[in-house]
């Protein structure tokens, strides 16, 4: 089942959206926080996003941007601001298409299934894990926090995985260890020990301050 995340602070216009495309088949989740759509956005991992331009905090234009960081999900415009301006602005944005409010929800139903059909094909939207507003983007290896793009080594990508994945829980240094090396015997601990560390100095010069927790005797945390 294909996913529509759908921004629009317009209830009644969201709801209506939400009610017709889930009519077709479609897995709905309308944005409930709008000071960060892109904690919802990488929550759900949506196959298709709508996008209005006047939202509140900030505008479209500023939440494309974002998720076009991370990912190459299609995008579509709706909203009533369709001068040519506008239009061309969204598509140099990253968006796949612009569609002027108010509209015929049949014709929007019928241009996001378009969509979906060129896009996809037995793929799934991009995988990314969020907490704290860092981004990892399983797919290419990559950690967005606001504005910096941190690049990750193989094994710090990995130890990162880890533990965002199992966000909240302690994971063991040697379950890190046979996640990276596929074993916990041949290998020196202060090998993993060095590879925490130099992941930690990378997440605190990007302005993430104690991402990583040390719980002495057990392991490893985000939390």
């Amino acid at each position: 089942m294909y996913k529509l995340l759908i921004v629009e602070d317009d209830q009644g216009i969201a709801n209506g959206i939400k009610k017709q495309t889930e009519a077709w088949g479609l897995e709905v989740r309308t944005v409930d926080n709008f000071r960060n759509v892109l904690s919802e956005f990488s929550d759900f991992q949506p196959h298709i996003v709508l996008l209005d331009i006047m939202l509140p905090f900030f505008n479209g234009y500023h939440w494309c941007s974002e998720i076009r960081k991370i990912s190459k999900v299609p995008i579509i415009f709706i909203s009533s601001a369709s001068d040519n301006m506008n239009i061309v602005m969204a598509m140099n944005m990253g968006a796949d298409d612009f569609i002027a409010k108010p509209f015929d929800e049949n014709v929007l139903t019928a241009k996001i299934q378009a969509l979906l059909r060129r896009t996809y094909d037995f793929s799934s939207s991009v995988a990314v894990i969020e907490h704290r507003n860092a981004i990892l983007n399983t797919d290419d290896g990559t950690l967005t926090y606001g504005s910096n793009n941190i690049s990750l080594s193989k094994n710090e990508f990995k130890i990162l995985q880890c533990l965002m994945q199992n966000k909240g829980k302690i994971v063991s240094r040697e379950k890190l260890m046979e996640k990276l090396w596929k074993t916990d015997v041949f290998v020196d601990e202060n090998t993993l020990t060095v590879n925490i560390n130099r992941l930690r100095k990378k997440l605190e010069s990007a302005g993430l301050e104690d991402f990583i927790t040390t719980k002495f005797g057990m392991g490893y945390i985000v939390e």
